[in-house]
């Protein structure tokens, strides 16, 4: 009964661990990238007023462009979340290791996209974001992977 409670806390702790480094994420992408916004935004003061009308019909696609994205960076990072779940590998270097590498290959396979958004054109802020990400989700959930392997056991008795 006590390994399907833990697996039960596996089902609820690894969504909202993988839910925070993706929100992690997307901060570290936005605190860098935070004079590139100013500056798109202040570049046409004639044009400030037509944000909201901007928004409401750009903030859609701009929306989707974003879920794809996070789709090709959550992927890999699910793969390296399995295999630290079926090993019970709770290190924080592999889980920040996860997170940049999957950051850097959702970068490298989103390279036709990269010429036309400014934003997606440094490496190093993606794997940064990646690498916050994967100790964002270590924090949560991967300081306890393996749902079989208890972290507080007992120590066994001695004969």
């Amino acid at each position: 009964m006590e390994t399907f409670a833990r697996f039960l806390l596996r089902l609820l702790l690894v969504p909202l661990g993988g839910a925070l480094a993706i929100t992690v994420a997307m901060m570290v992408m936005l605190v860098a990238h935070w004079n590139g916004f100013v500056a798109l935004a202040s570049a046409n003061p004639d044009a400030q007023g037509f944000w909201l009308i901007m928004v409401i019909f750009a903030g859609p696609v701009l929306a989707f462009l974003l879920s794809i994205t996070v789709l090709l960076t959550a992927v890999p990072a699910a793969v390296g979340v399995l295999i630290a779940e079926a090993f019970a590998i709770r290190s924080w270097i592999y889980h920040a290791a996860n997170g940049g590498v999957s950051a850097w290959i959702g970068w490298s396979i989103m390279q036709d996209v990269q010429e036309q958004y400014r934003f997606l054109t440094e490496p190093k802020i993606m794997v940064a974001a990646g690498l916050t990400g994967g100790l964002a989700y270590w924090l949560v959930a991967g300081w306890t992977a393996g749902f079989w392997k208890p972290i507080f056991a007992p120590e066994p008795q001695q004969a």
